[in-house]
Formats: C-alpha cells, sequence, structure tokens
C-alpha cells in the first residue's frame, strides 16, 4: 500500500456546564452551542467521533477512516490495545470541574468495558490565579478520604496548585484530581471517558438537577496520597506506556521523521503554517488538529507555531 496523506480533523464538542466560549472565539471552533466546553480533535470513542474534514475521505469518521486503511494507517504500536488508544481534547474551564478521579485498566475493563484513563494536561492559558486540585496533600486512608467526601472537607486535603501557562500535568490513573475555573488546556488520555464524580459544589444543570457522584467507586480506585514528582524531558511532555507527547515551537521550518511504528497526531496550540508530507501540502492554523498516518517518512512543518506531537 502507498503512503498516505495526512488528513483534517473536525472535533466532536461537549457543552458541559462549566464550559465557555474561548475555544469558540480563540480557537477557531465552529459550534452552535452556546458553550464548547470541550472539544475532542483525535478521537474514535463511542461518545464524540472526530470527522475527517479534507480530502478523499472527508465526511468520514475516524474509525471509518482507519477501516478503509486497515494496513498501515495506525501502526504496529497502536495495534497492541484493543481498540484506538488515545483521545485528545481541549478545555475550556470557565467555571470550576467537578473533584474527579479515573480508574486504571483492570478496574474499568471489568466494571465500565472500556480501558481507565491516565491522561496529561498542557495548560494553554489561564487567569491570574488559576488553580487545579491534584492528588492529596498528605497520605491518608480510604476512610479518611470517604470521612471528608460525607464531612464536606475534601477540598480541605486537597493538594491546591496555581498554575501558569506551559505547565505539565500527568494525571496517572486513580489521582483525585480537578481543574479550576480560567484554565484552558490540552489534554491527551487514553481512550476512555470514565469519569468518578466525587465533588461538584452542589451545583444543578439546565434542567435543575444536581449532576450523580460516584462515592463507592472513587474510594475504591483512588490513591489517597500526594502525586508522584513529575518532570518535562527536554520538548518531551509526558512520556508513558499509553501515549508519548511532545511539544514543538517553530519559527521557520522544522523536518520530523514518522515510522510504520505508529501514527502521529499534530495539534496546532498557536499560530500558522503548513505541513507537507509526500509532496501534499496542508495549511493549518490555531486550533487545527491533522492526522498523520504511520508510515517511513518525514514530514515538514513551516510556519510560526507551537504544535503538540502525540503518538504511542
Amino acid at each position: 500500500m502507498s503512503n498516505l496523506d495526512p488528513v483534517k480533523l473536525s472535533p466532536a464538542f461537549k457543552d458541559y456546564l462549566w464550559g465557555g466560549d474561548r475555544l469558540k472565539r480563540e480557537y477557531n471552533k465552529k459550534s452552535s452551542l452556546d458553550k464548547v466546553a470541550e472539544s475532542w480533535e483525535l478521537s474514535t470513542h463511542k461518545d464524540g467521533e472526530s470527522i475527517v474534514s479534507d480530502g478523499e475521505y472527508k465526511g468520514l469518521t475516524l474509525s471509518e477512516y482507519i477501516k478503509l486503511n486497515p494496513e498501515n494507517v495506525i501502526g504496529c504500536n497502536a495495534k497492541r490495545f484493543d481498540f484506538f488508544p488515545i483521545l485528545i481534547k481541549f478545555i475550556d474551564a470557565k467555571d470550576n470541574l467537578s473533584i474527579q478521579v479515573h480508574p486504571d485498566d483492570e478496574y474499568s475493563l471489568k466494571h465500565n468495558g472500556e480501558y481507565g484513563k491516565t491522561e496529561m494536561w498542557y495548560i494553554l492559558d489561564c487567569d491570574d490565579g488559576a488553580f487545579l486540585y491534584y492528588g492529596f496533600k498528605k497520605k491518608i486512608t480510604s476512610e479518611e478520604f470517604r470521612k471528608a467526601i460525607e464531612d464536606n472537607t475534601l477540598l480541605d486535603i486537597l493538594n491546591k496548585v496555581q498554575v501558569k501557562k506551559g505547565d505539565v500535568f500527568f494525571i496517572e490513573a486513580g489521582t483525585v484530581h480537578a481543574i479550576g475555573k480560567g484554565i484552558v488546556i490540552c489534554e491527551i488520555q487514553q481512550n476512555s471517558n470514565t469519569t468518578y464524580r466525587v465533588y461538584d459544589y452542589n451545583r444543578k444543570d439546565k434542567d435543575g438537577n444536581t449532576r450523580p457522584l460516584h462515592i463507592e467507586q472513587a474510594v475504591a480506585v483512588s490513591k489517597t496520597e500526594p502525586p508522584k514528582k513529575y518532570r518535562i524531558n527536554n520538548n518531551i511532555l509526558a512520556e508513558c506506556k499509553y501515549f508519548t507527547v511532545e511539544k514543538e515551537e517553530i519559527s521557520g521550518k522544522k523536518n520530523i521523521c514518522i515510522s510504520r511504528n505508529c501514527f502521529k497526531s499534530v495539534i496546532v496550540v498557536s499560530g500558522n503554517g503548513e505541513l507537507i508530507l509526500n509532496n501534499h501540502k496542508t495549511e493549518f492554523i490555531k486550533g487545527d488538529s491533522i492526522f498523520i498516518p504511520a508510515q517511513d517518512a518525514e514530514f515538514t512543518i513551516y510556519g510560526n507555531c507551537e504544535v503538540i506531537i502525540s503518538y504511542v
């Protein structure tokens, strides 16, 4: 099979109650929704698929596109997973997200029929004084965790972290966490949509209902201790068995190698330019998502931009 050209993807949108409109205003997202809390930029998940937006495959879901090109499109690394391995989002938190936790693979496959959710966050922008919750201040027992939920003192024992643009957080499955208001994030995660909500500020949805909590599941899967220290290694923002995430700041030209081992996802977080592979030119602007099929080749990015490149 001949090498395949890159394809641009259009996202699935989510209008969760805590979302804002910055993805529409600042990241060129076209949606009729008043609130765009999340845009799922690279997704084959049943809860929201990305759509091919250009070329001969235009209009197909990402899953349909992959099925039409099974030989080499995702690469051999991704084939070790039972289904497409990662999901990438933009998140606009105009208000606080719920305090939540995600299960690991073993628990989630047993109880939810999908993989667990380890993820990483790259802070694209934030208001002055913005913060998030990331694990616990100190090690506690599961009983102490449950009691803090019941006593409404959970926020007092969580690790509250002020953030700035460019910060990176690695959220291992089982880590209690929450994005605070005024933060815009690029999130790379396992291909899962399983979330156990622990605390939600007693908010009500548009129908006047409080959102359900998942206390028993959360207590069962949570790591009740401070998170592990995490360091960025040069331009590698995150590296684990589920994904690798790199950042490239380009001023002029950058050549990037790819192989038959894995596809690459290019998410444009600032600037504009063009990507050339196999003599095929793909123009891009801030907010664009480009899927590059696995192949032994090299692509070139021209422009002044910052991109996030993810693969497994």
